[in-house]
């Protein structure tokens, strides 16, 4: 019962979205099983799997103002400094910009890092490369958000697809409020997302740091501490 429950525990509550996909996999798992019980078995992993990709568990975001969160659960894969995408209007200026890198095994739902009102939101179409790789926030499919808070402060927030990924699905809309840690959207099936930072605002995390969507704090809008060094142990 114990081995159930902790199943349960990993693969509940899963996102509306992926509905359509659990469905679809466990369809073709029964006729594989009838067909072949081998191969059908390989697709009930697959079906097993397909609903650990769409799980949604809820977070514990911290609630003070200045605190920007996580807006992926990953690998952060970089933090440099970087020119924000022209369709973000944040201007020429580079800005510390972190990269969260999402494997087909993370949470896929994102997460607003900050309370605020949702300036703007530019899509644009572009190729598949591996989210990985720098070149993937100028080359591939990405959505891009301008989330304006309490006086004055503006991030951009970018979901990038990537190798696998072919579908950013926005849960917002232009001018809605949203709560820090309250969802925004997701990416299926490989991706990453970019938090460009306001300019002076510094990086409370380092490169191949694991993030949690909702609850790891990337930054403190309101600290005056320098950069941070970290270490690999």
């Amino acid at each position: 019962m114990s081995v159930i429950n902790s199943i349960r525990s990993q693969l509940s509550p899963v996102h509306p979205q992926g509905y359509p996909f659990i469905g679809g996999f466990a369809l073709v798992a029964l006729v594989l099983l009838w067909l072949w019980a081998p191969l059908g078995w390989l697709a009930v992993v697959a079906t097993l799997w397909c609903a650990y990709f769409f799980r949604d568990p809820p977070r514990v975001t911290p609630a003070r103002e200045g605190l920007l969160v996580a807006p992926a659960d990953g690998r952060v894969s970089r933090v440099a400094d970087a020119v924000p995408p022209k369709e973000l209007e944040l201007g020429a200026r580079p800005l510390t910009r972190i990269s969260i890198f999402m494997s087909v095994f993370n949470c896929h739902v994102n997460r607003s890092p900050l309370a605020g009102r949702i300036e703007r939101i530019v899509y644009r179409a572009g190729a598949f490369v591996s989210a990985d790789l720098d070149k993937a926030s100028e080359s591939n499919e990405r959505n891009m958000f301008v989330i304006a808070a309490a006086g004055g402060t503006r991030i951009g927030v970018v979901q990038i697809a990537g190798l696998v990924a072919r579908r950013i699905v926005p849960f917002v809309r232009e001018g809605e409020t949203v709560a820090a840690g309250q969802r925004i959207g997701m990416i299926r099936f490989g991706s990453r997302v970019d938090v460009y930072l306001p300019e002076g605002a510094r990086s409370l995390v380092g490169e191949g740091q694991t993030a949690v969507a909702g609850e790891t704090v990337l930054a403190d809008l309101k600290a005056t501490e320098p950069n941070r060094a970290f270490s690999m142990t």
